[in-house]
């Protein structure tokens, strides 16, 4: 990724109802982008780093970041692949499944995935004989899902290309965004889209950080530039009846430490709305999801974990020992900045991904490494940043433990294996 200046703005309103009665809740130091990982020729560059402020709306209870980074420097050149993650594929497998018996998606309707990186999910629903189309801004790995057989569109989804997929490709009985929701500034051009391009009995499902599981959790390390908004049931609500959809059903799973899948349809759809929607609504208000309070115990419940693991890095180091990390997710970035953490505390980062090895860490510029570096330079520790797969990285590294080697996970409890 380019180290060179980087444009960005300040939006001052809410950006699912517009309102400007907003709150500065929660502060993190300002950072680079979360996957702006640079090669070795770049290390003498200062990179960017933006400001990464929560902002509470009065007027309908979302929660969002206003600084906007340029999206097409956070996604043109994205690292991050789903298919290197076989829990994952899983999931993918097991969610196209479920909406195919439970929407009643008929064999050989047209599926179309918002930001469908690899084409991971879309694969498996091309197994269940449905047509699929890909929509990721990805230029490279929009190519390799091409090449791969899901043809994917190197474009942002918006309602200009809704009506061109209508015309080319028909209209969608299923449309997806998987841990995209809220990735977008514009909610409104994109429902719009996805609107105009459903038909009738169609339906639009997906899958977003859930807030309540983000501030239950101490999830804090999920808020980054990608992600503009955390998002919740009762906003979400609103926001797709004013934009002639409703939401029709909720659920939450477990993905990225706890997600919210939601499944929505176009205001003139017949189908019922669960009453887990508001059963639902009900649970975040009795969380103190709608409280500006909660989200000052949310602040000091960071600076705790923060303090905690600061004291285990420096007494391992009093120690003698040595410390690597495991994984390089974008939350990582948002956890090494909040909780001061750098080279001298991280020898280098292990992560299987090929796109990401031999590069180094966003501002913090760790090296990036394989599992074969791990093995030729073993540490004492292994700080697991890709903490939603804690257990199957363990699992997957069982030599560590068994050469004498701990594992830390810093979230949501910090605690040594």
């Amino acid at each position: 990724m380019s180290t060179g200046e980087v444009s960005f703005y300040h939006r001052d309103n809410c950006r699912l109802c517009i309102s400007t009665d907003l709150a500065k809740v929660l502060s993190i130091p300002a950072t680079p982008p979360a996957n702006a990982f640079v090669d070795a020729d770049q290390l003498n560059q200062n990179q960017q780093s933006f400001p990464l402020d929560l902002w509470y709306c009065a007027a309908c209870g979302h929660l969002q970041l206003l600084d906007v980074v340029d999206p097409s420097v956070l996604f043109e050149n994205y690292v991050y692949v789903s298919g290197t993650s076989p829990a994952f594929v899983k999931h993918f497998r097991e969610y196209a499944e479920h909406i195919v018996q439970a929407r009643g998606l008929r064999p050989g309707a047209l599926v179309v995935d918002i930001g469908s990186n690899d084409g991971t999910l879309l694969s498996q629903f091309k197994d269940l004989d449905m047509r699929v189309l890909g929509i990721d801004p990805a230029r490279d790995i929009a190519a390799a899902a091409t090449a791969s057989g899901i043809e994917t569109l190197n474009r942002f989804f918006d309602s200009e290309l809704a009506d061109e997929i209508r015309q080319t490709h028909g209209e969608a009985q299923c449309i997806t965004a998987n841990n995209v929701f809220a990735h977008i500034d514009d909610l409104t051009e994109i429902v719009k889209g996805i609107r105009h391009l459903l038909t009738e009995d169609g339906v639009f499902a997906f899958e977003v950080s859930y807030r309540l599981d983000v501030l239950e959790d101490t999830l804090f390390d999920t808020i980054y530039h990608e992600h503009l908004d955390y998002h919740a049931v009762k906003p979400l609500q609103a926001f797709f009846a004013r934009n002639g959809m409703t939401l029709i059903d909720v659920e939450r799973v477990p993905t990225h430490g706890g997600s919210l899948r939601g499944f929505a349809q176009r205001a003139d759809g017949s189908g019922a709305v669960s009453e887990s929607v508001a059963s639902q609504i009900a649970v975040e208000e009795t969380a103190g999801l709608y409280e500006i309070s909660r989200y000052q115990e949310f602040s000091s419940q960071i600076d705790q974990l923060g303090a905690d693991l600061r004291k285990l890095l420096d007494g391992l180091k009093a120690e003698g020992n040595t410390v690597a990390g495991f994984g390089a997710p974008a939350k990582a970035t948002t956890l090494m900045y909040r909780f001061g953490l750098d080279q001298s505390d991280i020898a280098y980062i292990v992560d299987d991904s090929p796109l990401k090895q031999g590069l180094y860490s966003p501002g913090l510029h760790i090296p990036v490494v394989s599992k074969e570096h791990l093995e030729q330079h073993p540490v004492d520790y292994l700080l697991i940043l890709a903490w939603n797969f804690a257990e199957p990285i363990i699992k997957n590294n069982h030599q560590v433990l068994d050469n004498g080697g701990h594992f830390i996970v810093p979230v949501p409890d910090l605690k040594i294996i």
